[in-house]
């Protein structure tokens, strides 16, 4: 099992692998307070999910907005109806376009702390294009005191859930915060899942447990470009480790991410003879197919040690160097990505102790920040911009 030994506080990684570790008791916590409030959610969404020109969208900056680019295809099909993402970095500075159909809205909010410029601005934008009448707002937030939260405590148009006190991640990287924040997205709409949650704490609990050393082993033997691949909504899971590795190795590691389907079309130009491709398997039969063929592609070109597979059905892994999850069949690809994810932050955790870098702090000097600063949030429809706080 991973422990958090006295060289790894001496390496800054001590807070980082604390929150990787903690995430399937945390997942059961978070189960437990979403039930709790189960009515007060139903009562908040049933007049809205009522309304059949309901545009819901999903949005947060960085992490936070992978969330929705995870969720949001796996919501529509529960839902039946359109669910978009899209960033509060978009939101902010197009705020007329990506608002234009006066619509009635469900803005879900996802962010760690709440206290990034966007944040807020993406709600108060919404409401000032829209106008105040046609916005509501579900925020998923891990700060109780964040800016986000405060602000829309109490408002009548909007809910604040908050995640367990754990998730609100002290490390630079969203770890427990991604996760729960994912998987609190999921279970609002779809309802209790009790076997999701257990069959997803239970696997990853066996990953952290159990499969230590053969991450190490493939850290070592990765070289110095790492790609992630996934489709469907395994795609934005791609896309959140590559920024995991990113982050947690200061930039010093060459990271790309795409779909299946569209790493052919220009991005594979990426690869050498040093590159390592990580492959999260769709769970959907039809959707693998394409994640597999790419797999048997990259291997004919790269060798079977360069190419490593995640899935949930060991069928679906092919021949080479993969894992499989055990107990996750049957799950779609979204609460998938919720374990796959815990094995990504392992991936990025150790890869970053590999090069000396310190995880809880990879930026000493301040050059990225944990919560975004000094970004300028321009009054809509003026020239004259405003300075936001610093947070």
């Amino acid at each position: 099992m991973f422990e958090i030994s006295t060289s790894t506080v001496d390496a800054g990684a001590s807070a980082t692998m604390r929150e990787i570790m903690q995430q399937p008791q945390v997942w059961q916590e978070l189960a437990s307070i979403i039930e709790a409030g189960r009515n007060e959610i139903d009562a908040f969404l049933a007049p809205l999910l009522k309304l059949a020109n309901l545009r819901i969208i999903l949005t947060g900056a960085g992490t936070s907005a992978f969330i929705g680019e995870i969720a949001a295809p796996a919501l529509s099909k529960s839902l039946g109806r359109r669910v978009e993402a899209v960033a509060t970095t978009d939101l902010v500075s197009n705020p007329t376009q990506h608002f234009a159909e006066r619509l009635p809205t469900l803005l879900v909010s996802f962010a760690r702390s709440g206290n990034s410029p966007e944040s807020t601005a993406a709600t108060n934008l919404a409401e000032e294009v829209l106008g105040y009448n046609l916005v509501h707002h579900l925020v998923v937030t891990c700060d109780p005191a964040g800016l986000l939260a405060s602000e829309h405590r109490d408002q009548p148009n909007s809910l604040v859930l908050l995640m367990p006190s754990k998730a609100n991640d002290e490390g630079f990287a969203m770890t427990s915060s991604f996760t729960s924040m994912l998987l609190a997205g999921l279970l609002i709409f779809d309802g209790r899942n009790d076997h999701a949650i257990q069959a997803l704490s239970s696997a990853a609990s066996d990953v952290i447990s159990t499969r230590s050393k053969e991450v190490e082993l493939l850290v070592h033997r990765a070289g110095n470009r790492v790609i992630y691949l996934g489709s469907g909504p395994l795609t934005g899971l791609a896309r959140e480790s590559a920024l995991k590795l990113l982050e947690l190795t200061a930039g010093h590691t060459v990271t790309y991410f795409d779909s299946a389907l569209g790493f052919r079309h220009g991005p594979k130009a990426v690869i050498d003879k040093d590159t390592l491709v990580i492959v999260f398997i769709s769970s959907d039969p039809y959707t693998s197919r394409y994640d597999t063929d790419i797999v048997s592609e990259l291997r004919t070109n790269l060798g079977e040690d360069h190419v490593m597979t995640i899935s949930a059905d060991p069928t679906g892994a092919g021949d080479g160097p993969g894992w499989t999850l055990e107990g996750l069949s049957g799950l779609n690809d979204a609460y998938l990505a919720v374990a796959y994810a815990v094995f990504a932050q392992l991936f990025g955790l150790n890869y970053s102790l590999r090069l000396g870098a310190h995880p809880d702090n990879p930026f000493p000097d301040g050059g990225v920040n944990r919560v975004v600063k000094g970004v300028i949030i321009h009054p809509l429809g003026t020239s004259q911009p405003s300075m936001s706080e610093d947070n």
